[in-house]
């Protein structure tokens, strides 16, 4: 049940390009994650989470939608890749010790291909937006 905290079974990814550490929300529509920005992220570069970690951040959120949707229907999770980012507005980085919220939301999954768009934001102030297109095998 949500919250989920044991997130590696959710996702193909493994350390050290784990970008989500929770799973608050998910249903048909979307989904909601949690990441603490730490120092010895391998992304972190003068005290900052750089922006292809936000792009991945966005992507692990759809990832782990998936990978929760599946295990509660006794399916393998598939793995997926980003097949378009667009439309990607970085307003501000991270710096350590912030809590990202990200949420996505699926706007068009036709077979193997879901579009979504993305938003990550600390607080109140939205960080980076974007949409995906993710195709899963």
């Amino acid at each position: 049940m949500l919250p989920e905290t044991d997130i590696l079974p959710l996702i193909p990814q493994r350390a050290p390009f784990v970008m989500i550490d929770t799973l608050t929300a998910c249903d048909e529509q979307g989904a909601s994650t949690e990441f603490t920005v730490k120092p010895g992220n391998l992304f972190v570069q003068d005290n900052q989470l750089r922006e292809p970690a936000l792009v991945e951040n966005i992507a692990q959120t759809a990832a782990a939608r998936m990978g929760y949707i599946c295990r509660t229907e006794n399916k393998p999770v598939p793995v997926g890749f980003i097949g378009a980012v667009q439309n990607l507005v970085v307003k501000a980085l991270p710096v350590t010790g912030e809590v990202l919220h990200t949420t996505i939301l699926i706007k068009n999954q036709v077979f193997n291909a879901t579009v979504i768009s993305g938003e990550i934001k600390t607080g109140n102030k939205t960080l980076a937006t974007c949409e995906m297109k993710i195709f899963t095998s």
